[in-house]
């Protein structure tokens, strides 16, 4: 959530910024409501001092012997107006907060101004692709070729988007996350966390998720609903949530391997074949909880942290900053990490990280104690995959693919596959 006293002070400047961000600010109809919020509020204080006062006089004139009566109707009066206005208040502050909710985060200065991932910048890339002698296959071909990936089973199990995998294909699945788990626990120095896969409403919006994107989110139909997770970020930044810490305790820098649920809503016709576009999948989550002066250098950080995975597995990569169009609803600035995929002939997103400054600790009030203060302050959160698991999978599969279909397993993970130095083609 924007800093409300900006908007309040610079709504037009506001408006500019969310223009960037494909947001339209309705600047007049925002200072109307802010203008009623203000009337309201000097109605209210004027109206609570006329009530203090009428009671201070009723003591008075009980003491000396008067009637008492006029008073306490016109002290009962001055409490129903005040009511009144209180109730008025609130609405107009609920109209400004939901509204709020709906606003994106404002993008830093260095953020490139754009309005798709066209306009994204390339930053630097690392490995050069792969030479083949022979046409390589994408991830499908080879999954279905060996019978490791089957997503006709998955249909008939769970419909389209999801896939069964099998065997060495599957124990690789499981290889990369607790390999991906095992460098940031052991060098980066994230804490692994256990997180449940279900949160309540009040995580989701804590992060961004609602309301804007609520249809993109798998519901129960308790009342009220709970929400299967579209990634560990929201129960883990969440456990920030309505917590001051002393600001010697940051960072706080945490990891969690989880499922993450999608509707991938807007997606339609988009990445239909294989693993890209599922609507679960795993991925090892990074965050960050910061002080506001160091998010920046955190920032940078946290994408080194999952470019090393990549630089491990000897996967050739880029790294694109976004532009202020493509980025995520709550973010202020993000990298991507695309990796390369020979069966593509294209370079494709495995990880974004983010700083969301202010925005998700505004929402679920994540705070340090200034020690020169002593007062709470808003903390920074990033967040960034480390990696997505299953786009991993494919990239080892395809970028380590042989001519006769099986899969050469990469030197760092033989040690996850029981030593397994390569994963068989069709017999």
């Amino acid at each position: 959530m924007l800093d409300p006293q900006i908007l309040r002070n610079d709504p037009e400047g506001v408006a500019r910024a969310l223009a960037a961000r494909n947001y339209e600010l309705d600047v007049p109809a925002w200072r109307a409501l802010e203008e009623q919020r203000k009337d309201l509020q000097v109605r209210m204080q004027d109206l609570q001092n006329r009530k203090n006062q009428s009671a201070k006089s009723i003591g008075k004139a009980k003491s000396q012997g008067e009637d008492i009566q006029p008073l306490l109707d016109a002290v009962k009066q001055l409490g129903d107006e005040l009511e009144q206005v209180e109730t008025e208040f609130a609405t107009v502050r609920e109209r400004q907060s939901a509204w709020a909710l709906e606003m994106p985060n404002l993008a830093l200065p260095e953020v490139p101004v754009g309005t798709s991932e066209d306009d994204n910048a390339e930053v630097r890339r690392w490995g050069e692709p792969r030479e083949f002698e022979y046409e390589p296959r994408d991830h499908v071909a080879l999954g279905d070729a060996g019978g490791l990936m089957d997503a006709e089973a998955a249909a008939r199990l769970a419909g389209a988007r999801f896939t069964v995998l099998r065997g060495a294909l599957s124990r690789l699945h499981r290889a990369l996350a607790q390999f991906m788990l095992d460098t940031h626990t052991t060098e980066h120095g994230y804490t692994e966390v256990y997180l449940p896969y279900l949160v309540n409403a009040e995580a989701m919006t804590g992060t961004g998720q609602l309301p804007k994107f609520g249809d993109d989110a798998f519901a129960t139909t308790d009342e009220p609903p709970r929400y299967l997770v579209p990634t560990a970020e929201v129960p883990m930044t969440n456990l920030a949530g309505e917590q001051i810490f002393d600001a010697a305790e940051l960072p706080l820098r945490m990891t969690s391997q989880t499922p993450c649920f999608r509707r991938e809503a807007g997606s339609y016709g988009k990445d239909t074949r294989g693993m890209i576009r599922q609507h679960q999948f795993e991925k090892v989550e990074l965050v960050q909880i910061t002080h506001p002066q160091h998010s920046s250098e955190a920032l940078e950080e946290l994408t080194g942290h999952a470019e090393v995975i990549l630089q491990r597995l000897e996967l050739p990569y880029r790294v694109m900053l976004l532009c202020t169009g493509d980025m995520g609803f709550a973010a202020a600035k993000t990298y991507d990490l695309e990796v390369w995929l020979p069966g593509q002939n294209a370079y494709r997103e495995i990880s974004s990280c983010s700083v969301c400054t202010d925005f998700q600790s505004r929402r679920m009030l994540a705070r340090f104690r200034n020690p020169d203060t002593g007062k709470p302050e808003l903390a920074h959160t990033l967040n960034g995959s480390g990696l997505a698991v299953g786009r991993t999978l494919i990239a080892v599969m395809e970028n380590y693919q042989q001519r006769d279909g099986s899969i050469t397993v990469p030197e760092v993970l033989r040690p996850y596959m029981g030593g397994l130095e390569t994963i068989p083609g069709p017999a």
